[in-house]
């Protein structure tokens, strides 16, 4: 594992310590859905963290 990937794997740990019951019952059922289309919760908040970066990313460079 790459020191990136720990990093981003601590972020996540730290949004699921830290989540209120509401927002643990959300992640729970994004991890059911991501299960049931063969991907990993893992995966999937890796992959809306790089698109959340780039869409910010792009934004910033319109100004």
């Amino acid at each position: 594992m790459t020191p990136k990937e720990r990093e981003h794997l601590q972020k996540l740990d730290e949004l699921i310590l830290n989540a209120s019951s509401e927002e643990l019952k959300k992640i729970q059922e994004i991890d059911h859905q991501t299960q049931m289309e063969g991907l990993s919760f893992y995966d999937v908040y890796m992959d809306s963290s790089s698109l959340i970066s780039q869409n910010v990313t792009n934004h910033l460079e319109k100004f």
